[in-house]
């Protein structure tokens, strides 16, 4: 095993994705392809939905974060597996309804939701909608009263938390584009508010504190402050949450100085926690719902590219170019994000080559990873970098014109194309 279950090295030194052949894979689907683990997103799902039921009890669930892999066949499963879902735009909302899935079963975010944004998930039927501040909720009560709906509702509450410390500070993040803040009075102000109104019914508070977690702290620190303010609203606005959400933010195992982390017994700590706070406060336990979304499909993945050339430059660096890069993966780009990378083509051998994996486009930040070190490569080989099911096929883009990669999924064994390649034509039939 190479970080993660799905990936390991095979008898014939090749790398292995759930047990096939990477390099067989790239030739049969070519590259650039991003490769994942059907399997896997299901084990992830189950793990979550068993942790939630056990250690919160009913009413309690994960949400998935569909930001981080988007597509029709993923919410399909998500359906299968019975996970509940959070969508940030119209584009998801649509993909969602395209593949069927329960739309009472969503949760609708978004820090600035336009009227059209609101009319569509009213349309579409959306469980519930995460109302980020007054404007929106002003007009989502227009809108439903002209939609002869009650549409229920979460709060966006900003509790005031510096995640990279894991420290209560009532500057940290407060000053943000999302939710209202507890601090400035802001948040009990939208709560007097949203009670007034007729066609609305508030449910109870969602917040977001950050991402690639490793451990509880911040979540804790998180649920503190928020039952806190759910036994204030209790007392002065005689409103109790029944629901309360805490976003997302496990984070991923990316390369081996990344520890390793037990879900589900992080789970299980938090709900200890939450209980006791709960207990304290004189508060009945709310439905906690978190939104796990990296944790899910990040580690199901892997993309493939084949080298195109290898260039020394003796006294700098050496430059193993690819034929993707950040049209399929930006992460690198926009904050260094951090891969394990193999030559899939000899996986099984040394890894004696240091160099930077460059992609093809015409930008000098192009770079997929720096000072990384692979079996010596040459033209043809494959490439694989790991850990890519989460935040690379959802942020893919066309810059110079290159066409986004397919997403080929692995089920039992046997590979499918879940999204095809994009074309040429595909690229253009928008241009008039």
């Amino acid at each position: 095993m190479i970080l993660h279950p799905s990936f390991d090295i095979g008898n014939s030194g090749h790398l292995t994705i759930d047990g096939l052949d990477a390099v067989e894979l790239a030739e049969r689907f070519g590259t650039p392809a991003i490769i994942i683990s059907e399997n896997r997103i299901r084990e992830m799902c189950r793990m979550y939905r068993r942790a939630f039921s056990e250690n919160f009890g009913k009413g309690s669930a994960p949400v998935y974060a569909g930001k981080a892999l988007c597509f029709k066949r993923l919410y399909e499963i998500m359906a299968e597996e019975e996970m509940l879902a959070d969508c940030v735009s119209s584009g998801e909302l649509a993909t969602a309804f395209a593949a069927g899935y329960p739309m009472e079963n969503i949760f609708f975010h978004g820090n600035n939701k336009t009227d059209t944004d609101l009319e569509y998930a009213l349309k579409l039927g959306v469980g519930h909608i995460v109302v980020d501040g007054v404007d929106e909720l002003l007009v989502l009560d227009e809108i439903a009263e002209r939609a002869e709906k009650k549409q229920k509702i979460l709060l966006r509450i900003t509790p005031g938390i510096d995640p990279h410390t894991h420290k209560k500070i009532i500057t940290g993040n407060v000053d943000s584009k999302f939710g209202s803040a507890i601090v400035t009075g802001d948040a009990e102000r939208i709560v007097r508010l949203a009670l007034t109104l007729e066609n609305v019914e508030l449910c109870g508070f969602h917040c977001h504190v950050g991402s690639q977690l490793f451990d509880i702290d911040t979540f804790r620190d998180a649920a503190d402050i928020m039952l806190r303010f759910i036994r204030d609203m209790r007392d002065d606005c005689s409103f109790e949450a029944p629901v309360l959400n805490l976003g997302g933010g496990f984070g991923v195992r990316y390369t081996e100085d990344d520890p390793e982390i037990d879900y589900a017994e992080n789970v299980r700590l938090l709900a200890d926690e939450v209980k006791k706070m709960c207990q304290d406060l004189g508060l009945k336990l709310p439905d906690i719902h978190m939104e796990p979304g990296r944790s899910v499909v990040a580690a199901a993945g892997a993309t493939l590219y084949t080298c195109g050339s290898v260039k020394e430059i003796e006294g700098f660096r050496n430059y193993v170019s690819v034929d993707g890069g950040m049209t399929d993966n930006p992460r690198y780009t926009l904050y260094q994000s951090k891969y394990t990378v193999l030559n899939a083509s000899h996986a099984g051998e040394e890894a004696d080559f240091e160099c930077t994996l460059a992609g093809r486009c015409c930008e000098s930040g192009d770079l997929l990873a720096e000072g990384i070190k692979i079996a010596t490569p040459e033209r043809g080989d494959i490439i694989a970098v790991l850990v890519t099911g989460a935040y690379n096929y959802s942020m893919a883009s066309n810059y110079n014109r290159i066409p986004r990669p397919p997403v080929v999924m692995i089920k039992d064994g046997e590979p499918y194309v879940a999204v095809r390649r994009e074309t040429f034509e595909d690229i253009i039939s928008l241009d008039n």
